[in-house]
């Protein structure tokens, strides 16, 4: 149970009813966002085969996606910033549905590319703005557990979309389909559905909460208030301001880092699963993925809540990464299954758990317009780290002419992002005697 151990009891009782009311539907929205983005690897060896994709082929368009994502991510939340995120969200789950259930008319390279492009077009603003969103509901002190609930989506995903893309690649698609057409077009019309419902069930903010009593919405309202005007002294208060922070060019780079480690193992891992089980990408070797999702989950459930209660946020953060660089590099060092899988939940449960700790980071810095601007753009730059890892894996296994060195490249970029982050907190540290000094 979320608690803030210094609000009023009309703080944390809005805030327990807070959890129970917003996350579960949140969780669902994100497990659909990343199972209509994850599932291009399920579709990977048939949708090669059908249109004749080469490996790098299908590289560069898995990554292409983040880079339409990344350069429509700023605007998409300053828009839900000044319109609402009950329409805005409602409107990016809407669009990237279609899109999504449009990548069955993948015929070729060319229309592949301009799917993957469209779809992150459409989808850009979607986890940014959920991360702001969270920020209107929950204080500090408990943002590290909420949004770890909220992460929860990432390993559910892959939990329940693997079976499920597994499922759907194994049946006789109708209308004259193929199995990975058809596996397109449940998952993106499943976003869409759930895209009209966010409309009437979301609302902007807990001044129009109709289902809080008022004393918890007026706790609950004046502690996030106060909490906002705290950061707006201290931390950038435009769009200008954000974008002249040297921190905020520090997150962006560790955030990079962290998403390579991400899309470095959810593009693979069906295809390596695949691989050790002697078998091709079905409800068998999709069920098999789970486990590495399913330890995430208990894991990132465990260090939210020891790094709220310890406040050691940024530190934690820095050895989840570790844990993901190890599991990263074990699984491409072994060669048979039971270890990779044992690799693979190290990895999993490393760069699942590192994501809502880092967020704390931010967002305890930024506030107002510079919040709805400095997350989006951490997470655009960053997410530009789906677009490398791909490609970064490719060229270096060319390169050394050897499969296993993909892998060890992303794990030496989670490493490097481990140190960054500490060299974060030891920057951070040195520099408070400087400005207590100025304002004595």
């Amino acid at each position: 149970m979320l608690l803030s151990p210094v609000a009023s009891p009309a703080c944390n009782a809005a805030i327990r009813k807070c959890l129970l009311r917003l996350l579960p539907f949140l969780v669902l929205m994100y497990v659909i966002a990343f199972i209509d983005r994850a599932n291009v690897g399920f579709a990977k060896a048939t949708l090669q085969t059908d249109t004749g994709l080469s490996n790098a082929a299908f590289a560069f368009g898995a990554g292409i996606f983040f880079i339409s994502y990344a350069i429509f991510e700023v605007p998409s939340n300053l828009a839900l910033h000044r319109f609402g995120a009950r329409l805005w969200m409602s409107r990016i789950m809407v669009t990237w549905g279609i899109v999504s259930a449009g990548m069955a008319f993948a015929h070729d390279a060319t229309t592949f590319y301009a799917l993957r492009v469209l779809l992150g077009a459409a989808e850009a603003g979607f986890f940014p703005g959920v991360i702001l969103y969270l920020t209107y509901w929950f204080p500090k002190h408990v943002r590290s557990q909420a949004m770890g609930v909220f992460y929860f989506g990432l390993p559910l995903a892959l939990v329940l979309g693997g079976p499920l893309s597994g499922f759907l690649l194994q049946l006789q698609a109708p209308f004259g389909l193929k199995p990975w057409q058809w596996m397109f077009v449940v998952e993106g019309l499943l976003a869409s559905i759930v895209g009209v419902i966010a409309f009437f069930y979301l609302n902007d903010g807990p001044d129009k909460a109709d289902w809080l009593a008022d004393d918890e919405r007026r706790a609950l309202t004046d502690a996030l208030s106060q909490e906002d005007a705290a950061k707006l002294s201290h931390g950038p208060a435009t769009l200008r301001d954000m974008f002249r922070s040297p921190r905020l060019a520090a997150f962006c780079l560790v955030y990079f880092t962290v998403q390579m480690s991400v899309y470095g193992v959810v593009f693979y891992l069906p295809t390596r699963i695949a691989e050790l089980s002697g078998g091709k990408v079905d409800l068998a070797v999709g069920l098999l993925t789970t486990i590495p999702w399913l330890c995430a989950l208990g894991v990132t459930w465990w260090v939210t809540r020891l790094a709220d209660r310890t406040g050691a946020h940024r530190g934690l953060a820095a050895l989840m990464l570790v844990c993901a660089g190890c599991g990263i590099a074990a699984s491409a060092l072994s060669s048979s299954l039971v270890p990779v899988i044992v690799a693979f939940c190290f990895a999993a449960s490393g760069f699942v758990s590192v994501q809502p700790l880092y967020w704390t980071l931010p967002t305890n810095y930024l506030g107002g317009v510079a919040a709805a601007g400095g997350i989006a753009l951490i997470n655009s730059l960053g997410n530009v780290g789906g677009f490398v890892a791909p490609n970064l894996k490719t060229w270096t296994e060319q390169a050394f002419v050897d499969p296993r060195a993909g892998m060890l490249s992303l794990a030496c970029v989670a490493f490097a992002g481990a140190v960054m982050l500490m060299l974060m907190r030891r920057a951070s540290h040195t520099a408070q005697p400087q400005v207590r000094s100025a304002t004595t």
